[in-house]
């Protein structure tokens, strides 16, 4: 499209600064465009909602509600709308992403928006993002006209918003009113070219008709006009059902054979979103109007553009518009119904298709509502404002007319037809006046990129989980074990003293930085900048990435453990970011660069397999025992419908390993283990012992006391128990049934068969799942490891000790 000065000072702030936008104009000023050039061209994470279906439609975009799932009711400044009851606020991981990763919010329609919907808004991106910053941090891209359509509230619904808001508009919210935002007004028409007629809308619209005006406009005032059909003049009229009435009188006079089409729709797509009736009935004749750009290459009509049906068929409609040597055929159009997601590889924020309204793209067009005429363009019109109701509702109907000869006025116009809202003025008078200029954007992109390279280097965000982690550690000191509180007190220490350098860093930036130079083409602020990347980077590696390589705890509560891995998991997340930003800038900081980092960085860890960090705590002996007897103690609790520390505690499991008892008797010295316990449980606990005892070549003494521990003695041949349990498999029984034979655990004899793989005498996999076993024979290859312990924590948790074992006696053959 044409450019512009006013549309190139909107580009910059959009694209170039983090400044909140109220982008306004006349009408036919070009509004819809820039926000479908934005969407291209834009290099920013873009989400596009409007305030209604239709609206969100023709943005592109979805409904305010359905993407923040705000309530419909009014929204109290001071109400937690979260939770109401019966009210849903769940949101999707996919949608959180999205909230948390994207850059540019823009809102179509704006004149539409509720003061409380604009808060809530901000509510919304507040909980899952920057809570101390407008809009959670978000920028926002405000884009409607304030002298056309606006907001609707019902007269119970402002008796409970007006204590909180001046007026229903958007600019009365909280959220405005605190966000800084800048106006920028697109101020060359592309509609209208005829400057009288310019002249006379702006007066309308700024309610200062004058007489001379008023005398050049009702020149247009024609009694009892009756259009020749031939001209495609259109009807516009205040209400609904005086459209629908002039419609169907004129299509049911048409005496030619009615048609009648059917829309087809797939998916998801509310009823109250559609863009044309569901069932459409057209006669050869019959005046219609397109209600969507045509989508071939050929751009043979236009969202607006009036023709007559000349050809009906099955699958097609010609209509024949004035002034055109050539008829248009006319094929169904497809609306689509998108949903945001992220895609799996770019982690880019992608429109997906959810649903389609597929119908002729016609409508019957002797008369329309002025409602239904927002946005569309007329070369003909006849105006009924007669009886208008609304603020705004005269301008947009003389509006949509492209030339004053175009325009038919059904009545005169006068004062009382020009319905305009004093508040309404008065804001957009404050707002021209402060129009920002060349030197405003200069300062805007200054402060934009001081502020990208302070996110870098700010850690704040950090002190929360790890307070957390401490906090519940603190309370909860004798049901964790491990080392927690070290390495977790030395992170807090660092980053108090990361916050310190951080904030004196950001200080002198803001001094060196000269009225020349952007911060990204300062050759000072970019050596200052690279010399603290390596320093934060190194300092980082040592001070978070070794604490949490040396954190490790075990905890027999899973309510503490899941408090535990909540924590963990946002500091991996903000210490992947971290990460990103250091390696990804290490060259110099540019906006760009930055941008791109910001965006990807929700995702870093979200691909990767959750591991529990509930693990073994340093100094453990018989590491793999501890974790075979710990998916024994799952296996039992499951089986009996108990909680995993009914069964033992994991003291007394650390315990276990270190004495390994052989018998009941030696159980029972074990601390937490009673008769009742060692009886029930007792003979499996002792076979999974013995097991990895023999396996390890550990010579055990059933008559060990276990405060002077002798040298204990063999009780049984090696490989003896093996190559029973081999016989028993080879005679035909299943695992579960050797088992049971002998009175094992089948963990055990699993560990008995997996001996024989290396001779072939057992096949691999009849053991373990052939997936599997093809995925370890190809990962184990590629892991340098010490110990089977050491392996076990490289690989994926779903991969239990006895397959990975299996799998290494295989891979020896």
């Amino acid at each position: 499209m044409e450019t512009n000065k006013d549309i190139e000072l909107a580009w910059s702030f959009v694209n170039t600064t983090n400044q909140s936008i109220f982008l306004t104009g006349k009408a036919g000023t070009g509004k819809t465009t820039f926000l479908h050039n934005l969407k291209h061209n834009s290099l920013k994470r873009i989400v596009v909602v409007a305030p209604t279906g239709v609206a969100a439609i023709n943005a592109k975009g979805v409904t305010i509600h359905s993407f923040f799932q705000l309530p419909f009711g009014p929204i109290l400044p001071d109400a937690d709308f979260h939770n109401p009851s019966g009210f849903n606020r769940k949101f999707s991981k996919t949608k959180i992403d999205i909230i948390k990763s994207m850059d540019l919010l823009i809102i179509d329609e704006i004149s539409m928006v509720r003061a409380d919907v604009l808060d809530g808004i901000d509510k919304t991106l507040k909980r899952f993002r920057n809570r101390n910053k407008v809009f959670g941090g978000v920028q926002v891209l405000m884009i409607g006209d304030l002298q056309q359509l606006s907001p609707v509230i019902r007269e119970n619904e402002w008796q409970l918003l007006k204590p909180y808001y001046q007026t229903g508009y958007f600019f009365s919210s909280l959220a405005y009113q605190n966000c800084n935002a800048i106006t920028i007004e697109l101020r060359h028409i592309y509609r209208q070219e005829n400057p009288k007629f310019i002249e006379i809308l702006n007066e309308i619209r700024t309610n200062t008709l004058s007489l001379a005006s008023a005398n050049e406009l009702n020149k247009r005032y024609i009694k009892d006009f009756k259009p020749d059909p031939k001209e495609g003049y259109i009807a516009l009229t205040t209400h609904n059902n005086r459209a629908e009435q002039v419609n169907a009188k004129e299509l049911d006079a048409l005496t030619t054979k009615a048609y009648k089409y059917t829309a087809k729709i797939s998916g998801k797509f509310p009823d109250h979103a559609f863009p044309n009736n569901e069932e459409l009935h057209l006669k050869v004749g019959a005046q219609v109007m397109f209600i969507k750009n045509d989508s071939s290459p050929d751009k043979r009509y236009f969202n607006g553009k009036i023709g007559k049906v000349i050809l009906l068929d099955k699958d097609k409609v010609v209509v024949k518009c004035p002034d055109d040597d050539y008829n248009i055929n006319t094929t169904r159009e497809e609306w689509e119904n998108i949903n945001y997601s992220v895609n799996a590889e770019t982690k880019a924020i992608t429109e997906d298709k959810i649903g389609s309204f597929t119908q002729i793209p016609l409508r019957l067009a002797w008369a329309i509502t002025i409602h239904k005429s927002q946005g569309l363009t007329f070369e003909k019109a006849i105006v009924d404002a007669q009886g208008a109701f609304a603020h705004g509702q005269t301008y947009v109907a003389l509006s949509r007319c492209k030339s004053l000869e175009g325009l038919v006025l059904k009545s005169k116009i006068d004062s009382s037809q020009i319905i305009n809202d004093q508040q309404v003025s008065a804001f957009t008078k404050s707002s021209a006046e402060n129009q920002p200029d060349e030197e405003v954007l200069e300062f805007a992109k200054k402060a934009f990129q001081l502020e990208s390279i302070h996110e870098i280097f700010d850690f704040y965000e950090f002190l929360y989980p790890i307070n957390r982690l401490l906090d519940i550690f603190y309370k909860n000191r004798g049901s964790i074990q491990g080392n927690v509180e070290s390495p977790l007190t030395t992170m807090k220490d660092g980053i108090t003293n990361f916050l310190k350098l951080s904030n004196s860093f950001n200080n002198q930036l803001k001094q060196i930085s000269d009225d020349e130079n952007l911060p990204e083409t300062n050759s000072t602020i970019q050596e200052r900048f690279k010399k603290a990347i390596v320093y934060f980077k190194t300092e980082t590696e040592k001070c978070i990435v070794e604490s949490l390589k040396s954190f490790n705890y075990s905890t027999d509560n899973k309510a503490i453990e899941n408090d535990l891995i909540k924590s963990l998991d946002t500091i991996e997340e903000l210490l992947a970011a971290k990460l990103s930003y250091f390696n990804g800038l290490a060259e110099g900081f540019s906006t760009h660069k930055f941008l791109e980092l910001r965006a990807k960085s929700i995702f870093l860890t979200k691909d990767k397999p959750k591991k529990s960090r509930a693990s073994v705590i340093d100094g453990t002996v018989n590491i793999e025992l501890f974790e075979m007897l710990r998916e024994l103690r799952n296996e039992i609790a499951h089986e009996n419908d108990l909680i995993h520390y009914q069964i033992f505690t994991q003291k007394a499991l650390y315990e276990i390993c270190e004495v390994l008892p052989v018998t009941k008797k030696q159980l029972l010295e074990i601390n937490g283990f009673g008769k009742v316990r060692v009886e029930k449980y007792g003979t499996q606990i002792l076979e999974v012992i013995k097991a990895y005892c023999e396996e390890n070549d550990i010579e055990t003494d059933d008559t060990i006391v276990f405060e002077k521990r002798p040298e204990p003695k063999k009780t049984q041949k090696k490989g003896e128990s093996d190559k029973i349990s081999l016989e028993l498999y080879q005679s035909g029984k299943t695992l579960s049934e050797i088992a049971a034979e002998r009175e094992l655990v089948e963990t055990t004899i699993f560990g008995h068969l997996s001996k024989f793989v290396t001779t072939g005498e057992v096949k691999a996999t009849d053991l373990i799942s052939e997936e599997h076993f093809n995925e370890l024979s190809e990962l184990i290859p590629k892991q340098s490891f010490e110990s089977l312990s050491e392996l076990k924590n490289k690989l994926d948790p779903k991969y239990s000790y006895s397959d990975i074992r299996l799998v290494l006696n295989f891979l020896k053959k």
